[in-house]
């Protein structure tokens, strides 16, 4: 047999290999730098985008608004709003018959001393506070962004180095074919190298997996398709229905919130009050006891300033419940687009996967034969027979990663077994 022959034009391609990987690694080295300077005029923007989507907004927004609501009832002169005060009272009896008695008068709350000094400098510092808080949640987001363009950048690289390992395996597997058909190779050799190019083929879609799934998270973080430096994913159509359990939950948490803002604006202040008494006097000796009714009306009045804290509570609980519920969406179409694009890679790994296999399983039969006869020495039969078993046992596992992606998508699907 001529089954080391192939181990020259192996080693040949393999240096052929070399030379352009070699290339693209001295590139892909100083490329993050590179990289990073092109995408900093858009990083800022990439960082806004990411602001304007994330919880840490929102909540920061609504601690800024109850934060001057507080700020404005400390700046006003009562401590609570107004209120109109009716009273009437009627009297009953022999000398009080006929009797009415009318009363009418306002009830200014004040501040107990000292108390609306205090109560501005609470406001103040919890404004300050709250300031202090947005710019550490946007360092946060920043953070957030910037490590999401790094993984990005670095994929990408990843991506292109595989597809270009996978395409020279490939010039390699023809060549190899070719010569096996001219006579200089034996059969096991094309089958060796077609095995090599199935594997590179299987690395090639794994890298591209990766590089996708990042860039549907970077689209998660910031709204935006891709970064400016990487090449787009496969754009694929993914239909949510309202029924999914995750998407009801915050419908509902939405709807709640909402409620409690329009029951509070409702209840912008105190509610009106009514008061019943009894009264018995006794003018002297002699004379008979009077006796009267009262009904007193209390009316709260005045400007919004001291119901704005609870409305702006309230309306920060909307704000952030819309968000939740729009993260929530966006989060499960995100999960629905991984699950399926998961599942078309780990289909694809597994077809490679199987089909190296059976080729080393095949080849691996090919040099029994030909130790049995002679012709092939026990050390590269027992290579033959290891390439062969690890094929296989990579091929089982992807099997099994094929039925945890069916069953991923599944559960992305908000389907309950």
């Amino acid at each position: 047999m001529k089954s080391h022959r192939w181990l020259v034009p192996w080693l040949a391609g393999g240096a052929i290999a070399a030379g352009p990987l070699a290339c693209a690694a001295q590139t892909e080295a100083a490329a993050p730098d590179t990289a990073l300077a092109a995408s900093r005029p858009s990083l800022a923007a990439a960082v806004e985008a990411a602001w304007q989507r994330a919880a840490e907004a929102t909540q920061a927004q609504g601690q800024l608004r109850q934060a001057r609501a507080d700020q404005a009832v400390a700046g006003s002169w009562l401590a609570a709003p107004p209120a109109l005060q009716l009273a009437q009272r009627e009297g009953r009896g022999n000398a009080a018959d006929g009797a009415r008695e009318t009363e009418i008068g306002v009830a200014l709350p004040l501040w107990r001393p000292g108390a609306r000094a205090t109560a501005g400098q609470a406001a103040q510092a919890e404004l300050d506070w709250s300031t202090a808080a947005e710019q550490a949640a946007r360092l946060h987001v920043a953070g957030q962004v910037r490590e999401a363009l790094g993984q990005l950048i670095a994929l990408e690289a990843e991506q292109r180095l595989a597809a270009l390992q996978s395409r020279l395996l490939g010039r390699l597997a023809e060549d190899v074919d070719r010569r096996v058909r001219a006579g200089d190779l034996a059969p096991v050799d094309a089958m060796a190298a077609q095995a090599e190019w199935l594997s590179g083929q299987a690395q090639e879609a794994q890298a591209l997996q990766r590089l996708r799934d990042q860039q549907v998270q970077w689209r998660l973080l910031t709204g935006l398709a891709v970064a400016a430096q990487a090449p787009p994913a496969t754009a694929v159509t993914v239909e949510l229905g309202d029924a999914h359990p995750e998407l009801q939950l915050a419908s509902r948490a939405l709807e709640r919130a909402q409620r409690k803002l329009a029951w509070v604006q409702a209840q912008r202040g105190d509610g009106p009050e009514i008061g019943i008494n009894l009264r018995q006097e006794r003018p002297g000796a002699g004379n008979p006891a009077q006796h009267s009714v009262g009904v007193a009306l209390r009316l709260p009045f005045g400007t919004d300033t001291h119901a704005q804290p609870r409305i702006a509570a309230a309306i920060s609980e909307v704000e952030m419940a819309s968000l939740q519920r729009q993260r929530t969406h966006d989060r499960l179409v995100a999960e629905l687009e991984l699950a399926r694009s998961r599942l078309q890679g780990v289909e694809t790994q597994a077809r490679l996967e199987a089909r190296r296999a059976a080729l080393l399983r095949e080849r691996a039969t090919h040099l029994d034969k030909a130790f049995q006869a002679g012709e092939a020495p026990l050390p590269e039969l027992l290579r033959a027979l290891g390439a062969a078993a690890q094929a296989d046992a990579v091929s089982e596992r992807q099997q099994a990663q094929l039925h945890l992606a069916q069953a991923r998508l599944l559960q992305a699907q908000g389907i309950l077994p």
